[in-house]
């Protein structure tokens, strides 16, 4: 009997692999970027970096929804950006898993920024200007000292850009709609699930296995910063 109520259903499997699969897609796509824009906040004064600041950090503090409502006027056939696509290309992104990822690795691109960015601006100058003394041009210094000093940053931001790409709900709905199999992901098969009459314990299950994931992300994060940090100090000594 207990093993009955704590069982998945294929399609709440079928939920979990395409959370997974949308939100590792998500990382991908914007952690080069991520990396690039926390670089250039970090380690450059311009004008408008203000702005600049403030737009990257929008979907922290907007409602996902007009995040996802944004998205479709942009990259909906109809939009600026999605008709050139699908007009030369004939690729569509609304209503599809990548659609879901594109929506995901918006939401949790400020978080990625941000995790990397105080990594790097924790790094000591003086050690880059060092190497740059020793011969070592700005792309070398790049990746053999700033980039490994920010180690613990990289991971952290990863997980979290993760975590946040897993649970993403409204600007997924709103831009890839509910697509069983294709875009309902974990947080979208619990809410059908919360609207679905006699669907009570399926819904428990998905929500202690959210919770479950997202804890085991959390500690993941934490744990890989860490690591990063001893080996770090462990190369210094």
């Amino acid at each position: 009997m207990f093993l009955e109520a704590i069982a998945l259903s294929e399609a709440e499997w079928q939920a979990i692999i395409l959370s997974l699969k949308i939100a590792g897609s998500a990382v991908g796509w914007i952690l080069v970027p991520g990396i690039a824009v926390a670089w250039l906040l970090a380690r450059h004064e311009f004008r408008g970096k203000a702005l600049l600041d403030g737009l990257l950090h929008l979907p922290l503090v907007l409602p996902p929804v007009v995040v996802g409502y944004l998205l479709l006027l942009s990259l909906g056939r109809n939009g600026w950006l999605g008709q050139w696509l699908y007009q030369g290309f004939g690729f569509s992104l609304p209503f599809t898993w990548q659609g879901a990822a594109i929506a995901g690795g918006v939401m949790a691109f400020p978080l990625l920024v941000r995790a990397v960015r105080l990594s790097l601006e924790a790094v000591d100058p003086k050690l880059e200007a060092a190497a740059g003394t020793l011969g070592a041009n700005r792309w070398r210094v790049l990746f053999t000292i700033t980039l490994p000093l920010a180690v613990p940053g990289l991971l952290t931001g990863t997980v979290l850009a993760f975590a946040r790409a897993l649970s993403e709900f409204g600007a997924t709905i709103t831009f890839a709609s509910n697509i069983p199999g294709e875009t309902r992901t974990l947080p979208l098969a619990l809410y059908t699930l919360i609207q679905t009459p006699g669907k009570e314990a399926a819904a428990a299950r998905l929500c202690v296995l959210s919770i479950v994931i997202a804890m085991l992300s959390l500690m993941a994060s934490e744990w890989l910063a860490r690591r990063a940090r001893q080996r770090l100090q462990e190369r210094d000594r």
